[in-house]
């Protein structure tokens, strides 16, 4: 017996947040909400953690503040630079293994500030 595809379900981020209006005068204005703000005034938080994991070991940054996009291409050089793999959501980079010292230096050159946080 062959499963049938469940479509795949579509949250309001996925839209944009907008998604209809019945206003005739509605100008709907895409720029982001969000203001920039620099590597320099950011402190990213590196938590190492293996509890719930299954004894694997992990590194999740916190604390970064920009818009999806950034966080995914920040999560990008990360992993290319500490040579592992990882994801990014939630304004949170997890990378796998105990690369917390490697991720610090990067992070650093990269101009945030940074702190170790837990073991």
């Amino acid at each position: 017996m062959a499963k049938k595809n469940k479509p795949k379900k579509i949250n309001l981020e996925d839209l944009g947040g907008f998604v209809f209006s019945t206003n005739p005068e509605f100008n709907y204005d895409r720029s982001e909400d969000k203001e920039l703000i620099d590597a320099e005034d950011q402190l990213l938080e590196l938590h190492f953690e293996k509890k719930g994991r299954g004894g694997k070991q992990v590194v999740i940054i916190k604390g970064f503040q920009g818009t999806n996009k950034e966080l995914l291409e920040l999560s990008k050089r990360l992993k290319q630079t500490c040579g592992v793999g990882g994801s990014a959501k939630n304004s949170e980079i997890i990378l796998q293994g105990n690369v917390r010292d490697k991720a610090r230096n990067f992070l650093e050159k990269e101009g945030f500030k940074t702190k170790r946080v837990g073991g």
